[in-house]
């Protein structure tokens, strides 16, 4: 490491401590979040009225990847002692299923009353449609669909600290109460009211198989109703998610009761044990594929890194035919958040940056720090540095004191070995992204002056999240603010090609050909990127002296383009009660395909699932055109297919329709309303 570079680090510490010392940076008033991000939306009040049932519900599904793409893992709760079991089927009648048998775990000890519960699906088929039950407390469970993509060309969310409950102390925006853990736990039904708002409008804007969370799923660890709200989030029973242990998640085995991760070692295993050497309450490593990508994730909060590396060793030698090499863990060793990336964020960064060279590990996702940041290309200097087993100073210590001081400097272990701007081809070294808060439940200000390894940045104050495109030769990263659906203000998308060659080349080229031809679906604008991309990489293949480098660049422009293109708005037509309604072929009419009394003054209507629904709206009249008496009742769950209407005008007959909805851009988009049915009362 040349001098030059290690002052800057120093320097940069050193200006921090002159901005705390002007006022310019808080110390421990560094987190912000409510405040931010609230919502006053009538979903935001019937949340509210239901949090009591959300929040005592442990028994909801979690799911993970399996050790590759063709196996699905399942965990839930349960308060019977029972064999576990998933079936699955192809079709939502549920015929011709096929039944996995799994494992239960008596957790009574430190969840009273309840099992954990784990399965493993395989023989999955890509581009399929998968109906699931599970055999929970005796009784099959409503079912869920899940979805596979291609197993090639995939898109991944990542997200970091949820931290359901970490908006604890904080004024809530609405009222300006201070809400807190204790009691009810209001500071994790507004973490979990956001999760499900942020992973709602994200997996309905991008296209994604499964979500890597950087740790921090919640605010304490052995807080079940933090967990609730977790995983209660709609999305999460056909998202696949692949979770990192943080440090408030790492002091309970509630974590590993939660999450069947794949490929996990035995604590009490003495075999297994240069594998778990270290390892928290909650668990220990794991790995598994996905297509050409090996995705390794370590638990940081277990500060031996000759665990680590055996796991890593292990995962590398198993999966050699994968491409690309992917680490997740939680504590950011080079991030630029205020309150860690100086302090305990960078206590493995000596042991980690070697071991990332050594094993050819080409992206790093990491979390803890609440902000967003990417780094350049990095790469070990080669030299000696002291080990630490932990921060000997915190954020807010002086750089000028010697503990401090001698810290900085033994972290100044890095080359930056590039600088190419956004799309890197056959790069040296390892890139590193911090994810900023998913939720908005805390964020920490950004460390005053950037450190020279840190390529961008930013500090919104709004939730975020990213989406990882994985093809044959290139992954790109692009950061979206959660709040608007855009691209993160301070980012921009980030691309690794490897290796390309013109048989590939022309395989992306013909790919994107045929997303030419969808006029549709994508804008006109972005349509005409693409297919500006797409003659230049045709100039490239029919250049007989093109380089390799070019080839590779083509093929990365064309990935960069693909990742951002726009969907046609939905045309929003308005009903006589002047609300939106979809196109038909977004939601096709719904219709109500029974209804019946059910009472003095009541009726219920049945239906069939629309599986593209978030949800439906009823409207019981008493006259057909539907201006006397009229009902409007409002379905929150797109799986429900009945519901039971009271307090209805005693009337004769009544006259019922309803519609789906989805939900695009954070509001509702209703399909038509089906055929009128009429009930009469006897």
């Amino acid at each position: 490491m040349k001098k030059e570079t290690k002052k800057k680090i120093i320097a940069a510490a050193m200006s921090g401590v002159m901005a705390l010392g002007m006022g310019i940076v808080p110390g421990a008033t560094a987190k912000a979040a409510t405040e931010h991000w609230n919502d006053a939306s009538a979903q935001w009040t019937q949340y509210k009225a239901d949090w009591s049932d959300i929040s005592s519900n442990y028994e909801n599904v979690s799911l993970t990847p399996g050790v590759n793409e063709t196996q699905l893992n399942f965990a839930w709760y349960s308060h019977t002692e029972e064999i576990p079991k998933v079936r699955m089927a192809q079709n939502k009648d549920m015929k011709e299923v096929i039944e996995f048998e799994g494992k239960q775990t008596d957790i009574g000890q430190t969840v009273t009353g309840y099992f954990s519960n784990k399965v493993t699906v395989s023989g999955l088929k890509e581009n399929t449609d998968y109906y699931y039950q599970l055999l929970k407390n005796g009784v099959w469970t409503d079912v869920e669909e899940y979805r596979t993509g291609s197993f090639e060309n995939y898109s991944i969310l990542y997200v970091g600290d949820p931290q359901i409950g970490a908006c604890t102390g904080q004024n809530a925006a609405e009222d300006g109460v201070k809400v807190s853990e204790s009691g009810s736990n209001l500071a994790a039904r507004n973490d979990a009211f956001n999760w499900n708002k942020v992973l709602t409008n994200a997996t309905a804007q991008h296209n994604v198989s499964f979500m890597v969370s950087a740790g921090d799923q919640v605010n304490t660890a052995n807080k079940e109703e933090e967990y609730a709200g977790y995983l209660s989030a709609s999305p999460l029973t056909s998202l696949p998610v692949a979770t990192t242990i943080g440090n408030h998640d790492s002091k309970s085995a509630q974590y590993t009761y939660h999450y069947n991760n794949p490929n996990v070692f035995d604590k009490n295993s003495a075999e297994d044990n240069p594998y778990t050497t270290g390892a928290t309450a909650a668990g220990t490593d794991y790995y598994y594929t996905y297509g050409s990508v090996l995705f390794i994730v370590i638990d940081t909060n277990n500060y031996n890194c000759a665990t680590h590396e055996n796991v890593i060793k292990k995962a590398v030698e198993q999966n050699k035919q994968c491409k690309w090499r992917v680490v997740t863990f939680h504590q950011d060793i080079y991030g630029s958040g205020y309150d860690h990336s100086d302090s305990d964020g960078m206590v493995l960064r000596t042991q980690l940056t070697p071991l990332f060279d050594k094993y050819d590990i080409d992206i790093v996702l990491q979390g803890h720090d609440h902000t967003y940041s990417r780094t350049y290309q990095l790469t070990s200097d080669g030299k000696e540095h002291k080990t630490y087993s932990k921060s000997p100073a915190g954020a807010s210590t002086p750089s000028d004191d010697p503990v401090k001081a001698a810290y900085l400097e033994d972290n100044n272990c890095y080359n930056i070995v590039s600088k190419d701007g956004n799309i890197n081809v056959n790069p040296e070294g390892t890139v590193y992204f911090e994810a900023n808060s998913a939720t908005g439940s805390k964020f920490y200000n950004l460390i005053p002056v950037q450190q020279d390894y840190i390529a961008e940045r930013s500090q919104t104050w709004t939730p975020s999240y990213s989406v990882i495109d994985v093809s044959e030769n290139a992954i790109t990263v692009q950061t979206y603010d959660a709040s608007t659906g855009a691209v993160l203000a301070g980012s921009d998308s980030y691309t690794i090609v490897k290796e390309a060659d013109k048989t590939a080349l022309k395989k992306v080229v013909e790919e994107a050909k045929k997303l030419l031809k969808e006029t549709k679906k994508y804008t006109f604008d972005s349509l005409v990127k693409l297919d500006t991309a797409v003659k230049n990489a045709e100039k490239v293949i029919d250049d007989v002296k093109t380089s390799e480098k070019e080839i590779s660049e083509a093929a990365g422009q064309i990935s960069v383009v693909r990742t951002g293109l726009t969907l046609q708005p939905v045309e929003q037509k308005k009903d006589d009660t002047n609300q939106v309604i979809g196109e038909q072929e977004v939601l096709k009419a719904q219709k109500v395909t029974k209804a019946k009394i059910a009472g003095k003054k009541a009726i219920k209507v049945l239906w069939k699932k629309n599986a593209k629904a978030a949800g439906y709206e009823i409207k019981v009249a008493a006259n057909k055109k539907f201006t006397k008496n009229v009902t409007t009742v409002s379905v929150k769950k797109g799986t429900k297919t009945s519901v039971t209407i009271k307090g209805l005008v005693n009337v004769k007959k009544y006259y019922v329709k309803m519609r789906a909805y989805k939900i695009v851009n954070g509001k509702k988009c209703y399909g038509a309303y089906g055929k009128i049915k009429t009930v009469k009362r006897k």
